[in-house]
This record gives structure tokens, C-alpha cells and sequence, in this order.
């Protein structure tokens, strides 16, 4: 009887949920790039995207003339240099003012060397820095124009993230990786609360800026002002931090619509990778905790039977809404390194609406197969999610690492991809999302 009821089911072209693909186009609109991180349209109407890439440079787009040979920006000799293989620095970062339009202003962040007083033996110095377009020529900006609005020193080389955006509230939002090297232990990294897993700059938000997501106003006093609520003014703890207890949050963005919620897509250790709903003074967990899971900093491969619920303030250590076990899809997990995305609120494909769409940098170890998800927000626990099947490729790979999403002012977004990895060779592209096939 059940055989039977199922294949009526089937028949009549029921299906459970879950148990279809949503599928997505990608096409090229940009290519002959290095490592490109992110895509930025420009506020002032015109159409134009901006592309950041890695090795230095930003490149325009525009719908009638493509990709512009110029760059509207080149800091290569502002810039460490580079490794050819995997890599962390570089210029990460690009965010125009909201009054763009009037005041030309946009901001970027970049891993310069270390500073002359930066610690002994430190790799480098993280800036965020303001920069104005040329008064005369809108495809260039001034680069003699720059001003330093913030330095952090980097003890390690990776775990930078990077993510520069202005939020709903007009304040400059700056996602800081926690210094890098593995399990928030090494060099750099602070004793804190937490004493059994040793470290680190995570759960510190007294002695560095590190593992967090900061807020500041860059139209205030010079260089920027603390906003009266962010929420360690007038308490422990430094005032340029919104958000705290994160390990590497490359890619954060605000959802257009809706509560224009912060979304962050935090790298993992070994385990877990994981995206979280950033909320003002939230803790989310790192390194007590690898997604919602106790982590372990001597034995990163098996988890702790238990740990602390909140740090030492009362604040409880916030679960993510998304994780997956991490890993090539040959053994068990869903990819290498999460890449955080946005809130899909274009035209374009009908069925993402509202949709959280998101990825992993690849599948499988030592080659180019990155993933895209669709995730279901939800008011409360974990958000529902699955893998997009990709047109071009027939499969859940689109055939390239993936670095980035990008998002235009009307809701569309894009995918930035290589074939390599590390920002070496010019395999980089940009597509721009599409209906599947």
C-alpha cells in the first residue's frame, strides 16, 4: 500500500521538500583577473561596478565598455608581497561612502608591511584607509589623497578577513580575522578568560581588536569616532568593537531588505564551518567553541566534551544559524573554507528571493570546484540550506575556487572565482548569477 501511495505521489509530480535542485546560471562578464575579493557597484547611479583584486588594483566595469584597462586605483607598492601560493593578504576591502556622490570618498582596507612600531618579528600591518576620487576624472581616483584611518597589527599572515561596509546606520563596519596562525594560540595571541584552550585574541576585547567585528564614524572627529552605542563604550573592553569571538569572518554583507541583518560567514579550524547573525555585542564562541561545537586548541580534531555556555562578562556565546562539517565532499563534508555571501533580493531568479546564498572556496582539496548554497533564514535555530546545482558545469562545482560574492544595488548578485591558489596567473573571473537552465 505505501509502494503504491508513493508512486501516485511521484506520479502526480509531488515531491518532498529538499528533494529538488534549484539550479543558477553563471555568466562571465569580467575576466583576465588575478584573485578578485570583491565587487562593489557604485552608489552615484552609473552602473559601474567595482572589482577588487587581491594583488592591488581596483578595476571598473560597465555594461557598455566591460572591463576597463585603467585602474581606478593601483597600491601595489602599498601592499606586502604577495606568495604565489595560498595567500591572505593584500588589498581585501572596498566600501564607498554613503554620500559618495558629494563627497567622493570610499574607503579600503589593505595589508601593508609591518609598521616601524608594530611588534618584533610581527608579518604586517592591516590598514584601513580613506581614499577620494579625482575631482576631473571619475574613472580615477587620487591616490596622493590617502588617509590612514586605522592600523592593526598583524601577528600572523593569514586570518585577515577584510570585509569594509557601511551599514544602515551610516557607520563603517571592518571584519578583523584573530591574527592568524592555528587555533588562536600562537604568537600574537593574548591569554584570556578561557584558560583551557590558552588563548586568545577571539574572546579578548580588552587588549587588541583582533577576532572581531568593528563600527566606527568616519564623519566625526579625525581620523573616526566611536558611536555612543557601540557596545563597550563606558565599560571593559575597547570601543571600536561591535561584535567579538570570531576566528577568520572573511565575508560579511547587510541584507537589503527586511532588518537588513549582518550576516557573517566565519572560516573554521579542522571541524566546522560556519555563517552567524552578527548582533551588537554578541560573542560568538571562538576559540571556547568551533561553530557550536567545543573545541579543543591542543587536539583541533576532537571535540571537547564541554565547555562554557558564556565568557566571563554573562554574555552567552552565540550558536551559528548555518554549519557544516568541513572537509573535501570525498570525505564526508560540504567544502574548504566557508565564503560568506548576501540576502538575494534581485529580479532575476524568482526562486532566491529572500533566499541566504553562500559558499565554500572548494570541495575537494587541490582542485578548483567551489560550491554554492541557498539558505532559508529563519527567526530562530539552524537555517535550513542546500547546494545549487550550476548550469555550465551540469554539477554542484562551479569548476573554479570561489573567492567571492558580490551584490548590486538592485539586489543581483555575482560570483568571483580563479583557477588558482594563490593570486598568481590571471584565471580570475566575475560572473554575474542567472537563471538556471
Amino acid at each position: 500500500m505505501k509502494i503504491k501511495l508513493l508512486f501516485v505521489l511521484f506520479s502526480l509530480g509531488w515531491v518532498l521538500t529538499g528533494s529538488s535542485q534549484e539550479s543558477v546560471g553563471l555568466e562571465v562578464i569580467a575576466d583576465n583577473l588575478v584573485s578578485p575579493v570583491a565587487l562593489v557597484e557604485s552608489p552615484d547611479d552609473s552602473g559601474r561596478y567595482f572589482i577588487v583584486d587581491q594583488v592591488g588594483v581596483i578595476r571598473i566595469y560597465t555594461p557598455q565598455k566591460g572591463l576597463l584597462e585603467e585602474p581606478f586605483l593601483n597600491l601595489k607598492d602599498k601592499i606586502v608581497k604577495l606568495k604565489d601560493a595560498h595567500e591572505e593578504r593584500g588589498l581585501l576591502g572596498m566600501a564607498f561612502h554613503p554620500d559618495y556622490n558629494e563627497n567622493g570618498r570610499f574607503f579600503v582596507y589593505y595589508s601593508a608591511p609591518l609598521s616601524e612600531d608594530g611588534p618584533k618579528n610581527w608579518d604586517h600591518t592591516s590598514h584601513i584607509s580613506e581614499f577620494r576620487v579625482s575631482p576631473n576624472d571619475p574613472k580615477m581616483a587620487e591616490k596622493t589623497s590617502e588617509k590612514i584611518i586605522l592600523k592593526v597589527d598583524q601577528p600572523q599572515d593569514n586570518h585577515n578577513a577584510g570585509t569594509l561596509a557601511f551599514g544602515p546606520d551610516n557607520y563603517l563596519y571592518i571584519a578583523l580575522g584573530d591574527g592568524g596562525g592555528a587555533n588562536d594560540i600562537d604568537m600574537g595571541h593574548v591569554p584570556d578568560w578561557y584558560d583551557k584552550n590558552a588563548g586568545g585574541n577571539g574572546q579578548d576585547v580588552e587588549q587588541n581588536l583582533l577576532g572581531s567585528i568593528l563600527r566606527i564614524n568616519v564623519d566625526a572627529d579625525s581620523p573616526y569616532a566611536i558611536p555612543e552605542d557601540n557596545p563597550f563604550v563606558d565599560k571593559d573592553g575597547m570601543d571600536e568593537i561591535y561584535a567579538y569571538g570570531l576566528r577568520n569572518p572573511y565575508r560579511f554583507s547587510f541584507d537589503l531588505e527586511g532588518n537588513n541583518d549582518l550576516i557573517a560567514g566565519d572560516a573554521g579550524q579542522v571541524l566546522w564551518e560556519e555563517v552567524s547573525v552578527i548582533t551588537k555585542g554578541g560573542n560568538y564562541g571562538w576559540n571556547v567553541k568551533e561553530g557550536s561545537h567545543c573545541f579543543n586548541s591542543y587536539n583541533n580534531d576532537k571535540e571537547k566534551e564541554e565547555c562554557p555556555e558564556k565568557d566571563k562578562m554573562g554574555n552567552p556565546l552565540i550558536d551559528p544559524v548555518i554549519e557544516f562539517k568541513q572537509g573535501g565532499a570525498d570525505h564526508g563534508g560540504k567544502g574548504l573554507v566557508v565564503i560568506g555571501g548576501y540576502v538575494y533580493r534581485g529580479e532575476l531568479i524568482k526562486n532566491l528571493g529572500g533566499k541566504y546564498i553562500f559558499g565554500t572556496w572548494t570541495q575537494h582539496h587541490g582542485k578548483p570546484a567551489g560550491a554554492v548554497f541557498m539558505a532559508t533564514p529563519q527567526e530562530t535555530g539552524m537555517w535550513d540550506f542546500q547546494e545549487l546545482k550550476i548550469s555550465q558545469t551540469n554539477s554542484t562545482s562551479i569548476g573554479h575556487y570561489l573567492l567571492s560574492f558580490g551584490q548590486n544595488n538592485e539586489g543581483e548578485m555575482f560570483v568571483l572565482t580563479t583557477d588558482e591558489e594563490g593570486p598568481t596567473g590571471n584565471t580570475g573571473k566575475v560572473f554575474k548569477m542567472v537563471a538556471g537552465k
